[in-house]
């Protein structure tokens, strides 16, 4: 009998304690499968913080199906398919570990699949508001990942840029549009004006970001994950093609087929920049979330333009350590200023920005 006057006390107990577990693992799993978001979350307070923790750790479980090489596409579609089964069943985020049980890829990113089940447990102890944004672009997203798998059972081979441009939609326009849902949810300084100004550059936060990321990771992707998302049509139209993407003599070729996809990012990242100063200056953990991946794309870009490492088997650009530190204290202290963020990037496209070495 007092067992069973108890046992409903102990259920919410429990329960606690399950969600506090998953809330730790995500805390530790970032810095693991993220340097960039795991240094920007980190500004942001609250229930705020703790969505776009959450909805970065889904996107990041539905990429790691998507990049898996090793998985038939039959199996891949299905994976998917039950990830997102998971936002309506927590008996299936419960067993989702052993159903992906074959995923391979970076052993954080695959410690992070194997236990989707704590991410959703973290998810449904979000706002109701943030559940219903999270869930609708993380649906978005993986819609379209499962579509380009379809269309590229032997591995993701873009054809023309508005296929590449509909990617790029897909994978990270969505976490522009969700991100500015969850502005306009949790800042008071966000609201229906300044959502309705940041809608049209959204995505282009987004993609661009991805677009800089894809460029300097063109060789790992091909090594690595099978995919190619450099058009075949531009490498054509200077003599090359998918399969000499990491030829030696083709990389002049090759560089000139990637000029377009530089360009292109260029133009983003300026729409980024915009983005982000349409952003209150009085929101100031928000601001400081959209300059520190800002500042390292802008950076990364720049050296991009005068390498071809990233055309070479094994090879990536990568900005140094320095600049990284000298981002980090350089940007927090400028995000109050439109005119002081302006220039900061001004003098990293200009050349590398180390503390001590720039006029």
């Amino acid at each position: 009998m007092i067992q069973t006057t108890l046992e409903p006390l102990l259920q919410p107990k429990q329960q606690r304690q399950v969600e506090k577990q998953a809330e730790r693992f995500c805390q530790e799993i970032l810095s693991k499968v993220s340097r960039t978001f795991a240094l920007s979350i980190r500004f942001l307070p609250g229930q705020l913080g703790r969505a776009v923790l959450c909805a970065y750790l889904l996107c990041r479980i539905a990429d790691t199906l998507e990049d898996d090489p090793a998985v038939a596409t039959e199996r891949k579609v299905l994976l998917l398919e039950c990830f997102l089964e998971c936002f309506e069943s927590s008996e299936l985020a419960d067993k989702f570990a052993a159903l992906a049980h074959p995923v391979t890829g970076e052993a954080a990113h695959v410690e992070l699949v194997q236990h989707t089940d704590l991410v959703f447990v973290m998810f449904r102890t979000l706002p109701a508001q943030s559940q219903i944004r999270v869930r609708h672009w993380v649906v978005e997203m993986v819609r379209g990942m499962k579509k380009f798998v379809g269309l590229h059972p032997q591995g993701i081979r873009i054809q023309t840029l508005s296929e590449y441009q509909e990617y790029c939609y897909y994978v990270a326009g969505t976490v522009g549009h969700l991100l500015s849902d969850l502005w306009h949810e949790h800042s008071l300084l966000v609201g229906e004006r300044e959502y309705e100004l940041l809608l049209p550059k959204c995505e282009a936060f987004g993609e661009a970001l991805q677009t800089v990321n894809i460029l300097k990771d063109i060789a790992w992707d091909v090594e690595h994950e099978n995919a190619i998302y450099v058009p075949e049509q531009s490498l054509l139209a200077v003599g090359s093609s998918h399969q000499l993407l990491l030829s030696p003599e083709h990389t002049e070729h090759n560089r000139a087929a990637v000029a377009g996809l530089i360009e292109l990012a260029w133009r983003d990242l300026d729409e980024a920049l915009e983005y982000t100063l349409l952003i209150p200056r009085a929101a100031v953990p928000i601001r400081l979330f959209c300059i520190l991946p800002l500042l390292f794309a802008y950076a990364t870009l720049r050296d991009l333009c005068q390498s071809t490492a990233m055309l070479q088997s094994g090879g990536s650009v990568k900005i140094s350590r320095n600049e990284v530190k000298s981002l980090m204290l350089a940007g927090p202290m400028s995000v109050v200023s439109d005119r002081g963020v302006r220039w900061l990037i001004k003098q990293v496209r200009r050349a590398p920005f180390v503390l001590g070495e720039t006029s």
